[in-house]
């Protein structure tokens, strides 16, 4: 009892002020858009710190992605500052401020401080606006986990730590702040933020901030389908994508975001090819090479199309129209949950369209195909089908083969497929036609 209420004392929020070159951070490693983003703010008066997830993975020893801005300054005087940039939002206003380089546009997201004045909620407790303002200290209070409300002052080269974060960080822990029951109410997405965090960074989410998580899990069924899609992309491209689904099963959250999943898992084929397309997609990631969603929600929703379409197909409907009407159905389905955008969703659909005419490989057929857009993301998908026995292996060497082949080569292996896919493929199959009935008189039958 002593001991806990000694850790609770000694748990107080407090300003920290620390050296951030002790902790190897220096004004070199943030990105000179976010530099000059404080520089003029400040230089305008204001306050301004580079905050959150940047000043957390330099902390961490990590790269970070996005450098974010939290300042005194109101969004109107921001715009003010940055003729260019552009408020954004409605639940809470943020500012966009553009740069341009030689790579293209990079945005700097700012916000003002948030105020702790109530700000309204509907029945289970969720903020519905936001637009309250207020100090650093009372924005600290309402950033999610001790490690985001990290400040980092690039003038002073400071950081300011409100909530033990640097503490959590090196005890590898996530951490609420406040009561997690409340703060999760107030914005369900910090539950799959927490899932998040702690695969992508590897830490342990701390007792008292995962315990509500499996009895709030319904509360992600009140989040847009918009915003929940935005969740997924972030837990699908965090690095950990397979550990996040994991994590995300293991508290009932998959229910309300990816109801499928259990379903998948069960299969242990569907289970090895979702495993390894996401495997293959956090190699990717780690190789700074590009990654496409719409093969990433092929690999996603493969199994239940196939399984309708093979199930339409066991009625006598024809092939491609029973694929089509199989991807209709799983389209309805994860609309209710995940607004895939029309991009991501179409280039989905191709791929699973190109599946069957991998199996056309006579005539002028194989040429075709090869000169699709989404050729290259569908033979992607062929090999992951065949590395987890659910098409025949020599299907994907053949097609290695031939869009790697010369003329000669390309020939040789049509020549070769041609007879085993006539014997396998109902479309080349003679048909025998019965004899009428004056052949069958002449020939005496």
């Amino acid at each position: 009892m002593i001991r806990k209420l000694i850790g609770k004392v000694l748990r107080r929020p407090g300003k920290k002020i620390l050296h951030a070159k002790h902790y190897g951070i220096r004004r070199d490693h943030i990105h000179s858009a976010a530099l000059k983003v404080c520089d003029r703010l400040q230089d305008a008066g204001f306050e301004a710190y580079v905050v959150g997830g940047a000043v957390r993975d330099l902390l961490l020893g990590k790269s970070p992605k996005d450098f974010d801005v939290a300042t005194s300054a109101t969004p109107e005087q921001v715009r003010h500052v940055f003729h260019r940039s552009r408020i954004i939002g409605k639940r809470f206003r943020i500012v966009h401020v553009p740069f341009y380089d030689k790579h293209g546009e990079e945005v700097i997201e700012v916000t003002t401080f948030r105020g702790s004045s109530d700000a309204p909620t509907d029945d289970t407790g969720r903020i519905i606006r936001d637009n309250v303002y207020g100090t650093l200290e009372e924005d600290a209070l309402r950033r999610d986990f001790t490690i985001n409300a990290l400040y980092y002052d690039p003038t002073s080269e400071e950081i300011l730590d409100f909530h033990h974060g640097i503490e959590d960080i090196e005890a590898k822990r996530l951490t609420m702040i406040g009561d997690p029951d409340l703060r999760y109410r107030e914005d369900p997405v910090r539950m799959l933020r927490a899932i998040r965090l702690a695969a992508k960074l590897g830490l342990g989410i701390a007792p008292a901030t995962q315990k509500p998580i499996a009895s709030l899990a319904k509360l992600l069924g009140n989040i847009p389908s918009a915003r929940l899609f935005d969740e997924m992309m972030k837990l699908l491209l965090s690095g950990r994508a397979w550990d996040c689904l994991m994590s995300l099963r293991a508290e009932g959250l998959h229910r309300e975001l990816f109801p499928v999943l259990d379903i998948v898992l069960a299969r242990p084929q569907a289970k090895n090819f979702l495993k390894l397309a996401l495997e293959n997609t956090d190699q990717r990631l780690a190789e700074d090479k590009p990654v496409s969603a719409g093969f990433l929600f092929a690999a996603l929703l493969w199994h239940e199309v196939e399984a309708d379409w093979l199930a339409r197909q066991a009625t006598g409907q024809n092939p491609i129209p029973a694929l089509v009407d199989a991807m209709n159905g799983i389209e309805n389905t994860v609309e209710k949950r995940l607004a895939i955008p029309n991009r991501y969703g179409a280039a989905m659909k191709e791929i699973w369209l190109l599946q069957p005419r991998f199996e056309q490989r006579s005539g002028n057929r194989p040429f075709r195909l090869v000169e699709q857009q989404r050729f290259r993301a569908a033979y992607d998908f062929l090999v992951l089908r065949a590395e987890c026995g659910l098409v025949d292996k020599e299907l994907a060497q053949w097609w290695h083969e031939f869009q790697y082949g010369d003329e000669q080569s390309r020939s040789a292996l049509i020549a070769r497929a041609t007879p085993k896919q006539a014997a396998t493929d109902p479309a080349k199959r003679k048909r025998r036609r019965k004899p009428s009935a004056q052949k069958s008189a002449a020939s005496g039958e």
